[in-house]
């Protein structure tokens, strides 16, 4: 785990992100620096949850709802390695605890101003964790998976979900407000034509499992017309993937160990493939796959739109952050790293 950029992984949170690679990244104007008010220095984890570790406005935020928010940020950055989160991973993420305080109060901010105007639909939630319920076989397994992914129960979960759609809802809001004309996208991209260049990707998705013989039966139930999301779901041993039905996104050449590679940019395109690595047995599909060169205005353009109301979405939306009272006290959260043990 020491290897992980752990730090850079775990400073992203909420913000407009480019849809597409083929544009220049957004650049967010620059928001109030954040008070830090005095605090005590006793370790973090000597102290009550209830112990408060910033202020947003009105709202008081707790070392218990910064501990449950970094310990879910940290499951992100494991589960993106293809590891099954566990409670002793946070020991390598203790240097990012401070650091991260600044994200975690940003990110309730933008859930602050949120809740002004949006309200998750309690009975799609519900109907959204029933789902997920019902790819294990028994509440154990759903426990287990919950917690592999850095949850503590179906509540924490469910609280989660509530926040991502309310938060969701409000910049997608934000994001509508501006638009933009043919003159001026494609003045855009004619000066930014080399933003456009697109080397060679393949889209592809996949379930990994241990052995030879549980690829083979995959492949025949998804020959027979089994869900391959759903499987993923169920059967997959990559918990990043597992959890988007197995959807690896888009890739270029040689991102991937080779006989995964040369399955995704050789191998037939719609079809499932089996092929195997030093992970195990991988079935998988390649559902889209697209040759180097630049992309045309006709496909950049939507590209081209979503970034620019994105960019000033984030400005605007960095203005109505900066007008919260925001105090910070990282002394609540910094946890002293543990002392190398005697050899």
């Amino acid at each position: 785990m020491k290897q992980l950029l752990l730090t850079a992984a775990l400073l992203s949170g909420v913000a407009f992100q480019m849809a597409g690679a083929q544009t220049a990244p957004a650049t967010p104007a620059p928001t109030a620096p954040t008070p830090t008010a005095p605090a005590p220095t006793v370790p973090a984890a000597a102290q009550d949850p209830s112990t408060p570790v910033g202020r947003v406005g009105r709202e008081t935020l707790t070392l218990g709802e910064f501990d449950r928010a970094f310990r879910l940020a940290a499951a992100r950055v494991v589960n993106a390695q293809g590891v099954p989160f566990e409670e002793s991973y946070l020991s390598e993420f203790v240097a990012a605890r401070p650091g991260f305080l600044k994200q975690f109060l940003r990110d309730r901010a933008v859930y602050q101003l949120a809740r002004a105007g949006n309200k998750a639909d309690a009975a799609a939630l519900d109907q959204q964790l029933a789902d997920a319920r019902s790819d294990f076989e028994s509440d154990g397994e759903f426990r287990n998976a919950l917690n592999a992914t850095g949850y503590a129960d179906a509540a924490d979960l469910r609280r989660e979900l509530e926040r991502q759609s309310v938060v969701g809802a409000y910049l997608q809001g934000i994001q509508k407000r501006f638009t933009f004309g043919d003159a001026l996208v494609a003045g855009y991209y004619n000066l930014h034509r080399a933003d456009f260049m697109q080397d060679a990707q393949a889209c592809v998705k996949h379930i990994l499992v241990p052995t030879q013989a549980e690829a083979q039966a995959l492949t025949k139930e998804l020959a027979g017309g089994a869900d391959f999301a759903k499987l993923a779901g169920q059967k997959s041993q990559d918990p990043g993937s597992a959890a988007q039905g197995g959807d690896l996104g888009c890739f270029g050449p040689g991102e991937m160990v080779e006989t995964f590679d040369r399955a995704s940019f050789s191998g037939p395109v719609g079809k499932v493939q089996t092929v195997q690595s030093q992970f195990g047995w991988h079935v998988l599909t390649v559902t889209k796959r697209t040759e180097a060169g630049t992309l045309p205005l006709a496909d950049a353009a939507p590209l081209i739109r979503d970034q620019l109301s994105k960019d000033a979405a984030q400005k605007y939306l960095d203005a109505q952050i900066a007008r919260l009272n925001t105090e910070s006290f990282p002394a609540v959260v910094t946890v002293a790293p543990a002392a190398p043990a005697d050899k």
